[in-house]
Formats: structure tokens, C-alpha cells, sequence
């Protein structure tokens, strides 16, 4: 008899093949609100799910701007992409910089009028394995959370209007959920005020990481009732996951035309640089929901928190 673990791991797989089939299927014309001029934003996507996102989008159409901190290897990264026949252009962005922001917002403006999706993919993990060091505590978080919250406040005006909505979808993780059964947050007043979407605020999820990152200095994070897995990378998903859901109710009220729709999504344990090699899942499934929440034709939801194309609890 196949025990509970052997039963879900079979049950993830035979969800993959279906999405693998899925993926398969052409949008028909009637789906297909975008077109060659819509300007998709992929970051760090010189590699792993990020190159895979990018090269997806392209794939279906769209025009795509691949970003990474190192010129080098996005050109590169944007040329294989270009040999391939694709409509991708590169440039430099590292989002822990403001001014490589407000450069890159610039160039977006005068050479494309704006953007219709972005992908925040840029992220860093310093932990592999079993290990869980917070040497680089506040660059992870600077990274994964600040980095994102920049690059999203700095796109949201250049977002184009249109009648299916503009997109935003972050690539977080299961780690970083608020009510998992592992690795949740110990101190219950602090998760139920990051629950509550109607108080939520900008200043409690920023305080959060600060607090946090303070206890590392001192030493006293491993009292703080954190998770305890790769605590920063988790709390900067935890991060990025409250502040998407803090986001779609500032935005909600936009006009018709004006929609802006933001989610989350977590790919999964995937064989990148990142998780080592050690993950079990291809790159293009690792991608497959965050293309698939951009180019979801009459999107509705906002909000909220994929994995595998279906809705899961934050």
C-alpha cells in the first residue's frame, strides 16, 4: 500500500502531465487578447523559470524585454531566445537599485509607451539543502521583497490601459504561507494581522522583515517564533505574498479599462542553479502557471495565490 507521501507525490505528478498536455493546446483567436505589441517584463531571466517565462511569452507572441542584473549573460540569454525567431530585447535591471530602476522605466517609456504584463521573477536563495544560515538575511530579503515592492510601485504607471487588464504576477513559494501546516509563523497576533486583507498595510510588512532582520543582528532570531525553514528566503515569500494581497485591494477600485489584476504563484521545487539542481520539476512546468496567469483570457481574480494553475490558500 502506497503511504500518504507516495500518494500526494503521485497525485502532483499526474497533475503535471495534465498541465504538460495543456500547455499543448493554442489559445484561440477569440482567447487571444494580446498581441505581437504587448510588452511583457520578465526579471531576472537570464536563466532557470525566469528564462523559461520569458521564452513562454515570447512563444505565444508577445513581445518580451528579458532582464538580469549582469549584461552579459542576458544578452546572451535574449540572443538564444532571438535565434529562435523570437521577438525578445534585453535590458540591464538589477531591482535592489533604484537607479537601474528609474533607468530601465525610462527606456520602457520611450521605447515602448509602457508595458501590459510583469513578471517579477528576480530573486535570490543563499540556503541549499538542509542548511538554513541567515548570513545573508538582509540581502535576501532586500532582494525578494524590497527588490519587488520597487519594481512593482515603479511599473504600476506605466501599466497600459486595455480592456482585459494589465497583469502583474510574482513567483513566490509555498514556503512563505502564512497558515501552512510547516513553517508558519509562531507569534499568532502578527499572522492574524497579516491575514486581515483590510488592515494589511505596507508599514506592518515591512515592519515584519525589519524586526526580523534586527533579531538576526542580535542574535535572537531563532526565538522569534520564524519559520524554520530557510527562514529569510520564506519570510521575503511571506513577504512578497502579503503585500500582492495588500496591492489588489489598492487597486480594486480601478475603472474599467484600467484593471490592473496581481498575483502569486509557487512553482514548485525546480531543478535550477537555485535549489542546487536537487528539485524534481522542469523548468517549463516551473513556468507554466506564471505564463499562464499572465495571459489568462477575462482574468478576474486578484489577489491571490497559484500553484499547478489552480488557487491555493495563502
Amino acid at each position: 500500500m502506497m503511504d500518504k507521501k507516495e500518494r500526494a507525490r503521485e497525485k502532483r505528478e499526474m497533475r503535471r502531465q495534465e498541465i504538460s498536455l495543456l500547455r499543448t493546446i493554442p489559445y484561440s483567436d477569440h482567447q487571444r487578447w494580446w498581441s505581437s505589441d504587448t510588452v511583457a517584463v520578465v526579471t531576472g531571466a537570464n536563466r532557470g523559470i525566469g528564462f523559461e517565462i520569458a521564452h513562454q511569452l515570447a512563444m505565444h507572441g508577445l513581445t518580451v524585454i528579458l532582464t538580469s542584473r549582469e549584461t552579459g549573460v542576458g544578452e546572451e540569454a535574449a540572443k538564444v531566445l532571438q535565434e529562435g525567431g523570437l521577438n525578445v530585447v534585453f535590458h540591464q535591471l538589477d531591482i535592489v537599485n533604484p537607479s537601474s530602476i528609474e533607468t530601465f522605466t525610462e527606456w520602457i517609456q520611450q521605447n515602448y509607451g509602457g508595458l501590459d504584463i510583469l513578471v517579477n521573477n528576480a530573486g535570490i536563495n543563499i540556503n541549499i539543502g538542509s542548511e538554513n544560515s541567515v548570513e545573508h538575511a538582509e540581502k535576501v530579503i532586500e532582494t525578494n521583497y524590497f527588490g519587488t515592492k520597487s519594481m512593482i510601485k515603479a511599473m504600476i504607471p506605466l501599466l497600459r490601459p486595455s480592456a482585459s487588464g494589465a497583469r502583474i504576477v510574482s513567483v513566490t513559494s509555498r514556503l512563505g504561507r502564512l497558515n501552512g501546516r510547516r513553517n508558519r509563523i509562531g507569534n499568532l497576533t502578527l499572522r492574524a494581522q497579516l491575514e486581515d486583507v483590510g488592515s494589511l498595510s505596507e508599514e506592518l510588512i515591512d515592519g515584519t522583515m525589519n524586526k526580523f532582520l534586527e533579531q538576526v543582528k542580535d542574535g535572537t532570531w531563532e526565538s522569534g517564533g520564524w519559520p524554520q525553514v530557510y527562514t529569510d528566503y520564506s519570510l521575503s515569500k511571506l513577504a512578497v505574498n502579503a503585500y500582492t494581497r495588500l496591492m489588489a485591494r489598492i487597486l480594486s477600485d480601478r475603472p474599467e479599462g484600467h484593471k490592473i489584476y496581481i498575483n502569486c504563484y509557487c512553482p514548485g521545487w525546480v531543478k535550477t542553479a537555485m535549489t542546487g539542481w536537487a528539485g524534481h520539476i522542469p523548468p517549463e512546468d516551473g513556468a507554466d502557471t506564471a505564463v499562464w496567469l499572465a495571459l489568462l483570457p477575462e482574468l478576474s481574480v486578484s489577489g491571490k495565490f497559484f500553484a499547478e494553475r489552480r488557487e491555493i490558500n495563502f
